[in-house]
C-alpha cells in the first residue's frame, strides 16, 4: 500500500479521469532528429578506434556462431535484385523493396537456425556489446578515457539485471505476438481472404503494435537505467517509468527514427554490395567462395547494436538533464 501511494504522489494521473494539458506536458528540449543524429555519430566517431575494435568483436562472435551466413536468403536476395535491375528506370523499385525487407527480417534475425546453445550465446554476447557499449559511453561523458579491454571486463556486472528488463520487454510483445498468430491461423484456415477483412486485421495489427512500442518505451530507457551501480530491475522500470511520463511520445518518435536509421543503413549498404559481389563472382572464378557478403553483414549486424546502444544511452542522458518535475 505504501508503495502505491508513492507511485500516486509521483503521477497524479488516474485511469478513466481525463488529465488537463498542463497537468501532464514535460519540458523536453532535445536537438533536431538529423541533428542529434550527428551528434551521436560524432560521439562514435570521436572514440572510433574502441567502438571499432567492439565491432569486430561482436562481428567475430556471429560468424563463429553461423548467425549471418544463410546462403539460401543470400540466393534469393540475388534473384530478386537481379529481376528488379532491369526495370529500375520504368519504376519497378517493387523488387528492391521487398529485397530490403527479406534483407532486415532475414540476417536480423540470422539466429533463428541455430541450436538452443548458440542461441543462448547470441543473447550473452549481445548483452555484453550492449553493457560494454554503454559503460564507455558513460565513462567517455564523465572525462575517463577507458580501453575496449576495461569495458569487456566491468561492464558486465548488471547482466542478470538487464536480462530481467529484456524478459520484461518480451512479455510486453505478447499482445503483438498473439494478434499475429490469430492473423495467421485465421488466414490459413480462409476466414480471413483478400480484400476488407484482410484490410480491417492489418489495421488492427498495426494498432496493437503501434500501442505496445508506445507502452515498451519505457522498457528501452530501462536497459540504460537498470546499469547503474547498485540499481535493482524493477526500481529501474519505475526510474524509466517516471523520466518518460509526459514525454512518451516524443521519446518513442526518436526511437523509431532511430530504427529507420539501422534500416536505412542495411539497405544503402549491403543492396549495392550484393550487387557488386554477384558481378566480381561472375568475372572471377577464385572469388565465388569467398564468403564476402556473410562478412558484411556480420559487421553491419555488428555496428547495429553499437549504434542503438549509443543512440539510445545519449538519448537518455538527454531526458536525465532535462530536470522538470514529474508530470
Amino acid at each position: 500500500m505504501h508503495r502505491l501511494h508513492r507511485l500516486q504522489r509521483r503521477r497524479p494521473h488516474r485511469s478513466f479521469r481525463r488529465t488537463r494539458r498542463r497537468d501532464y506536458v514535460r519540458s523536453l528540449e532535445l536537438p533536431g532528429y538529423v541533428s542529434f543524429t550527428v551528434q551521436v555519430m560524432r560521439v562514435i566517431k570521436t572514440h572510433w578506434k574502441t567502438f571499432c575494435l567492439l565491432t569486430i568483436f561482436y562481428t567475430a562472435l556471429l560468424l563463429a556462431l553461423g548467425a549471418v551466413t544463410n546462403q539460401s536468403v543470400y540466393d534469393q536476395l540475388q534473384t530478386m535484385i537481379k529481376e528488379s535491375g532491369k526495370d529500375i528506370l520504368t519504376g519497378g523499385w517493387g523488387k528492391i523493396g521487398e529485397a530490403g525487407l527479406l534483407m532486415v527480417t532475414a540476417f536480423g534475425t540470422g539466429g533463428s537456425g541455430l541450436s538452443a546453445e548458440q542461441q543462448l550465446y547470441m543473447a550473452f554476447g549481445f548483452l555484453m556489446v550492449w553493457l560494454t557499449t554503454v559503460w564507455l559511453l558513460r565513462e567517455y561523458k564523465a572525462g575517463r578515457h577507458p580501453r575496449l579491454r576495461d569495458g569487456l571486463y566491468n561492464a558486465g556486472s548488471p547482466v542478470i539485471s538487464t536480462l530481467l528488463i529484456v524478459l520484461m520487454f518480451l512479455v510486453q510483445l505478447v499482445p503483438l505476438g498473439v494478434v499475429a498468430l490469430v492473423y495467421i491461423g485465421l488466414s490459413t484456415s480462409g476466414v480471413i481472404s483478400e480484400g476488407f477483412s484482410s484490410m480491417l486485421f492489418y489495421i488492427l495489427l498495426v494498432a496493437v503494435a503501434v500501442l505496445t512500442l508506445y507502452w515498451a518505451t519505457s522498457t528501452f530507457i530501462a536497459m540504460v537505467v537498470v546499469t547503474l551501480p547498485g540499481m535493482y530491475p524493477m526500481r529501474a522500470l519505475a526510474v524509466a517509468g517516471d523520466l518518460v511520463i509526459g514525454r512518451r511520445l516524443r521519446i518513442l518518435y526518436r526511437l523509431l527514427w532511430m530504427i529507420g536509421t539501422i534500416v536505412v543503413l542495411w539497405c544503402v549498404t549491403l543492396i549495392p554490395m550484393i550487387l557488386l559481389d554477384t558481378w566480381l563472382k561472375n568475372m572471377w572464378a577464385w572469388y565465388k567462395p569467398v564468403p564476402t557478403m556473410s562478412l558484411l553483414a556480420g559487421l553491419v549486424s555488428a555496428f547495429s547494436v553499437v549504434w542503438g546502444a549509443s543512440y539510445i544511452y545519449l538519448l537518455y542522458r538527454k531526458v536525465v538533464d532535462d530536470d522538470a518535475a514529474p508530470a
